[in-house]
């Protein structure tokens, strides 16, 4: 929706709404709260193999997925809210939203290149991301 039909007024609706995110969070609690205790040691020691382990099992890599997805979608949300605020053209934004759902960081540096671009930042606060 963010991306084929930015400007309807359903995208705009359901997008501009924070509960947008709320399925992936709850998938999220539901998936990460019965195995808190067993993954719990490597979250408090998050070393390269911890995690590797952690994230080695199908019921790891689906929790992993789903936090890459809540975080996906919530960054992609304020790049889509931002650049409607910004009046900049779904035909910059939409590459960068697609990255960001496919590579996260680089889709948000994208974004965040193109905001400066065509947006450049206010002179009184250079570092704004609202």
């Amino acid at each position: 929706m963010m991306i084929l039909a930015p400007r309807w007024r359903w995208t705009q609706r359901v997008i501009g709404s924070p509960f947008i995110i709320l399925p992936a969070a709850l998938l999220y609690v539901v998936l990460v709260v019965p195995a808190l205790t067993e993954a719990f040691p490597a979250l408090v020691s998050p070393t390269l193999d911890n995690v590797a382990s952690l994230l080695g099992s199908a019921e790891g890599a689906t929790v992993g997925w789903i936090h890459f997805l809540a975080f996906d979608l919530f960054v992609g949300r304020w790049a889509y809210l931002d650049a409607q605020k910004r009046k900049i053209s779904k035909w910059l934004v939409g590459p960068a939203l697609f990255f960001i759902l496919m590579v996260g960081p680089l889709g948000f540096t994208l974004y965040l290149l193109v905001r400066t671009i065509k947006s450049p930042p206010n002179e009184s606060n250079p570092a704004e991301l609202d």
